[in-house]
């Protein structure tokens, strides 16, 4: 016979964070798509004008539907910075010999913010008595507060040491900012460099190969 609340049951309880939620509202993404419909057939006028404004519309609607509202993107910003050292804050304090609960109280309250927020309530549910996997998932609705809840939920099912995998995860949360700040640094050389490039170009072009292609063209003609 299966076994009752398993870590698959847990851990599918705490999930990720949905897809809705990092999205901007249906009237939002409506008024993106008749704006873009409306100007586009206004533009072009007659039958072409409305199709290319339908089409319009509906590739702003796609595209404002995969944009993330200013709010969630704080605090999502704001949960990732400070992930990593929530999860060395709790793990020191697992380590002092107190239990999930005091340990997510006592994190929560000298973090602050968004994730100490959570954190906060957590502990409250679990000095309530109720379920780790309900409790933790009060911080699952970021991708960084679902691993710190599907840590403690697998160690509430099997045992291990919550402090230990707290440790691994903010060595892997630190190591994922790492990677991501050098690619924003790449990606902003690629930026500065690109209009340094397109104002160059055709200086380069006028004032390097324009006489070269003029003297050939010259001599050919003579």
């Amino acid at each position: 016979m299966p076994r009752r609340n398993s870590s698959r049951d847990r851990l599918r309880r705490i999930g990720l964070p949905g897809a809705e939620a990092s999205k901007l509202s249906v009237p939002a993404r409506l008024v993106a798509a008749l704006g873009a419909g409306s100007t586009t057939a206004l533009l072009v006028g007659g039958w072409p004008g409305v199709a290319l404004g339908a089409v319009a519309g509906a590739v702003a609607a796609r595209v404002v539907s995969g944009l993330e509202p200013g709010a969630r993107r704080r605090v999502r910003l704001r949960v990732l910075a400070d992930a990593p050292f929530a999860a060395d804050l709790l793990s020191a304090v697992l380590r002092s010999g107190a239990p999930p609960s005091s340990a997510a109280g006592a994190v929560g309250a000298v973090l602050g913010g968004p994730l100490g927020e959570r954190l906060t309530r957590t502990a409250t549910d679990l000095r309530a008595g109720r379920l780790p996997a309900d409790a933790w998932a009060r911080v699952g609705d970021t991708a960084p507060g679902a691993r710190i809840a599907a840590a403690a939920v697998r160690s509430s099912e099997s045992g291990g040491a919550f402090a230990v995998g707290l440790e691994r995860l903010a060595l892997e949360l630190r190591a994922e900012q790492n990677a991501a700040a050098t690619a924003a640094v790449q990606r902003v050389g690629v930026f500065i460099v690109l209009p340094l490039g397109l104002c160059f170009l055709p200086a380069f072009v006028l004032a390097g190969l324009a006489p070269v292609v003029f003297t050939i063209f010259g001599q050919f003609l003579r």
